[in-house]
C-alpha cells in the first residue's frame, strides 16, 4: 500500500464516538457506481495488489479495482454509494471476502490530515458492500485488561490520524474469522463478529521486549504521552500486520516487529524484536510493511530508520520465527513485497528505486531493464513502486506477475526461466475523449521533478503522422515533444472504447530543447496531425 506518516497525534479533538452502525448498499450496473468491462482500474495511483487465481483486487488513487479475467476487463468501484471521494488505505482478502479500509483528509487550523473513516467487505465481488464505522474507544475506555492486570490506556476517541494500515485475517477454532487491523493511532486491534465490536490488543511496550498475562505489568498503552499517561511508545504505533496461520501473528510497529504463537487466546503473549535487542536484528524499527513468502516460508520485512542512530533503511528476513534476521538492500525505501511461484520463483520487493526481485534468498537482486509495452508503444516512466504480486497456473500456462506504481499498474507475462523477460502491458487511466477535437495534460499543474507529463488526444481511431510542440506563455518555442511520428490504432493508445475518439498519450519531461528543466509558468502543446487542423492545450508548471 502506498503509506504517508505523520507523528502528530490529535487526542484533544472532541469528536462524538461513532457506533457500529453496519449497512449495505446494491450497486447497479452502468453509471457513477462502477463501469463494467473497463479497460484499466480506475486510478494511477496503485496502493495494493491482491491475486486469487485469475482475480485481482485492486487499490488506486480512485477507490477499488476488480479483474475477474486476469486483466482483460475490470470493474472499478467508486462514486455516491461504493467509496464516494474516499481514498483507499489498505486493503485484505480472506477465503472469498475482500475487505477495503477507507480514508479521506481533514483540514485542523490550516493543515490537512489523514482521518479513518472505517472498513467495508464484500462476498460476492462487489455487488453488495457492507460498511463498518472506523474502531474508536469511549472516553471511559481507560482501563484495558490484559491476563491478571488491569492497565490504563489512553482511549482513542477520534478518528483523525487513526486510518487503518493493513488487514490480516486469523480463524478461531470452529473457523470464524477473526480480522486484524494495524492502526497508527488506535494500535492493534481485532474483531471476531465482523467488525460488530473491536478489542484492543495489548503488545509490549518500548520498555519490554515481551509480556505474558501470567506476568505483574504496570505499564500504560499510550502512543504518546497525555493527561492520563505519560508514556510514550513507538511500538503503539503500529503500520503493519500478518498471519502467518491462525496461530502466528506478526504486527509491525514504529518500535519494532512484535510476534506471538497463541493468537487464538484471549490475551496473547508477545515477543518484541528490535534493532537492539538481537544479536543479528532487524536493519530499523520503523516496519512500514510485512509478508509471509509461503514457497519458502519467510517472513519479510520493509524496516526504516525510526529513531536509533545505528538504524537503516532496508529489508529484514527471517526463516527461523524471528530468532535471527538477514538483512539486504541497504538504505532502500522499500514499500512492499510480492512473491513469485512457479518459474523463477522467489521475492520482489518493490521501493523509491524500482522493483528488486531475487531468485536465490537474497544474494543477488534483479531490476527489470526497461517496463515497456510494445503493442501499444508506451514506457512505465514510474521509478517507486508499492505493490507486487503474481499469479502462476501451469495448467494454463499463465505465468503473470503484476507491479503496482504511482503511475500505472503493469502486467508481465513471463518467459519461463527468464527473469523480468517476456510480454508488458500497461495499465492506464485517464478520462475518456469526448470528441475528435478534445486533449488535455495530467497531472497538470505539473512539477518535472516529480511528474512526467502526459498528453492525452485523439487521432479518430486511425493512423496518423503527429508531431507536438511545446511553447512558453508568450508563444516562444520550447521543445519538440514528437515530430512527424505515427499514432493511431495501437501505436501509444491507451483507450480504444471509442474508435472516433480513441485515447493516444505521449510524454513530456518537463525540459527545453537544451535538457534544461523549464520554469515555474504557463505552457502550450501544440499537436499536429498530417493536414488536418491542430489541436492545443495548457500546462502549468509549478514546483
Amino acid at each position: 500500500m502506498i503509506k504517508y506518516f505523520l507523528f502528530i497525534l490529535l487526542f484533544a479533538i472532541d469528536i462524538t464516538v461513532a457506533q457500529y452502525t453496519p449497512s449495505s448498499f446494491y450497486l447497479k450496473g452502468e453509471g457513477k457506481l462502477y463501469k463494467t468491462a473497463s479497460e484499466s482500474p480506475a486510478g494511477n495511483g496503485i496502493g495494493d495488489i491482491i491475486t486469487a487465481g485469475d482475480t485481482i483486487w485492486i487499490s488506486s488513487s480512485k477507490g477499488v479495482s476488480l479483474s475477474t479475467d486476469k486483466g482483460t476487463s475490470w470493474k472499478n468501484f467508486y462514486g455516491n454509494n461504493a467509496f464516494g471521494s474516499e481514498g483507499i488505505s489498505a486493503i485484505g482478502y480472506d477465503r472469498g471476502t475482500f475487505w477495503a479500509a477507507t480514508t479521506h483528509t481533514t483540514d485542523v487550523n490550516g493543515t490537512s490530515y489523514d482521518v479513518g473513516s472505517g472498513l467495508r467487505f464484500t462476498t460476492d465481488k462487489g455487488q453488495t458492500w457492507n460498511s463498518i464505522s472506523e474502531p474508536v474507544d469511549a472516553n471511559s475506555d481507560t482501563i484495558v485488561t490484559y491476563g491478571n492486570n488491569n492497565l490504563n490506556a489512553v482511549p482513542v476517541t477520534v478518528t483523525v490520524q487513526n486510518l487503518i494500515y493493513d488487514i490480516a485475517f486469523t480463524h478461531t477454532i470452529d473457523g470464524k474469522p477473526v480480522i486484524w487491523i494495524a492502526t497508527f493511532a488506535g494500535g492493534l486491534r481485532k474483531s471476531s463478529n465482523m467488525g460488530a465490536t473491536w478489542q484492543r490488543v495489548v503488545i509490549p511496550p518500548d520498555s519490554r521486549d515481551s509480556i505474558k498475562p501470567t506476568d505483574t505489568l504496570d505499564f500504560c498503552l499510550s502512543p504518546v504521552g497525555g493527561k492520563i499517561c505519560s508514556d510514550n511508545n513507538l511500538n503503539y504505533r503500529v503500520f503493519s500486520v500478518i498471519a502467518i496461520n491462525d496461530s502466528t501473528v506478526y504486527a509491525g510497529t514504529a518500535g519494532g516487529i512484535n510476534k506471538t504463537s497463541n493468537a487464538q487466546d484471549t490475551c496473547p503473549s508477545w515477543v518484541k524484536f528490535n534493532h537492539l535487542n538481537q544479536e543479528n536484528p532487524i536493519t530499523g524499527n520503523f516496519v512500514v510493511a510485512m509478508a509471509y513468502d509461503t514457497i519458502r516460508r519467510g517472513v519479510w520485512a520493509a524496516t526504516w530508520q525510526a529513531e536509533g542512530q545505528t538504524e537503516t533503511y532496508g529489508v529484514s528476513s527471517t526463516s527461523d520465527g524471528g530468532n535471527s534476521w538477514n538483512t539486504f538492500l541497504g538504505g532502500e525505501k522499500v514499500h512492499n513485497f510480492g512473491f513469485k511461484s512457479g518459474f523463477k520463483s522467489g521475492v520482489i520487493a518493490v521501493s523509491d528505486n524500482g522493483a528488486f526481485r531475487t531468485s536465490n534468498s537474497g544474494v543477488s537482486w534483479i531490476l527489470p531493464n526497461s517496463i515497456y509495452d510494445d503493442i501499444t508503444k508506451i514506457h512505465l516512466s514510474a521509478s517507486a513502486f508499492y505493490s507486487a504480486a503474481s499469479f502462476v497456473d501451469t495448467a494454463s500456462g499463465t505465468n503473470d506477475v503484476w507491479l503496482g506504481s504511482g503511475d500505472g499498474l503493469a502486467k508481465l507475462a513471463e518467459t519461463p526461466d527468464l527473469m523480468w523477460q517476456g510480454k508488458w502491458k500497461i495499465f492506464r487511466s485517464s478520462p475518456v475523449l469526448s470528441s475528435q477535437t478534445q486533449t488535455y495534460a495530467y497531472p497538470n499543474p505539473f512539477s518535472p521533478k516529480q511528474d512526467v507529463l502526459k498528453i492525452k488526444y485523439s487521432t479518430g481511431g486511425k493512423n496518423s503522422n503527429v508531431t507536438i510542440k511545446i511553447f512558453d506563455f508568450g508563444m516562444h518555442y520550447v521543445r519538440t515533444v514528437i515530430n512527424n511520428v505515427p499514432r493511431g490504432e495501437y501505436s501509444h493508445v491507451v483507450d480504444s472504447r471509442d474508435l472516433q475518439t480513441n485515447g493516444v498519450e505521449d510524454t513530456w519531461d518537463g525540459r527545453d530543447a537544451n535538457g534544461n528543466i523549464v520554469p515555474n509558468g504557463v505552457y502550450f502543446y501544440r499537436i499536429e496531425f498530417d493536414s488536418s487542423n491542430p489541436v492545443f492545450g495548457k500546462i502549468l508548471v509549478l514546483q
